[in-house]
């Protein structure tokens, strides 16, 4: 049905990635310590995630202006940006190198032969817009209201397993 590149395309869409995933975690991560410093090593545990996933995630969040990062022994992460000013639809957008539901809309004009005659392309390039528009209605601060029990589940009321 799908000729291979078609079909990488395909298994890869609808579907946000790990590296998105993990960025929404360590910046609910640290906007629960309200202020103090994070360390990658808290995240790793906490969320039982690679500590070489989560530091190319809180790198790009870095470069990208969300986190502020100290390296050294009193180093660690916080919030770069107050909680309300942390979109979430543009943490997605960020972090994801392709949104693209299908290939049609990532490969262009020669992709599919019934392009021409298609309502499919712009119905999805809507449904993908209503999607990032759903996520730019929120906040991280959204996010993070049951700030109490987030803290209780992340261990984070000064019984850190790091």
């Amino acid at each position: 049905m799908f000729g291979s590149r078609g079909k990488r395309l395909y298994d890869r869409a609808m579907r946000l990635t790990l590296r998105t995933d993990y960025a929404l975690r360590v910046l609910i991560h640290v906007c629960v310590k309200e202020g103090a410093r994070s360390t990658i090593g808290e995240i790793v545990a906490h969320f039982d995630i690679s500590k070489g996933h989560i530091m190319k995630v809180v790198h790009r969040l870095g470069q990208k202006g969300y986190l502020e990062t100290t390296r050294g022994k009193n180093g660690g992460i916080r919030l770069a940006r107050k909680p309300a000013e942390i979109n979430i639809g543009a943490v997605v957008r960020d972090m994801e190198e392709e949104l693209e539901v299908v290939g049609c809309l990532h490969e262009g004009r020669g992709y599919c032969r019934i392009e021409d005659g298609c309502v499919l392309r712009a119905t999805l390039r809507d449904a993908t817009g209503a999607f990032l528009a759903t996520l730019d209605r929120y906040a991280l601060e959204d996010l993070v209201r049951p700030q109490r029990t987030l803290a209780r589940l992340l261990q984070i009321d000064g019984d850190d397993p790091a």
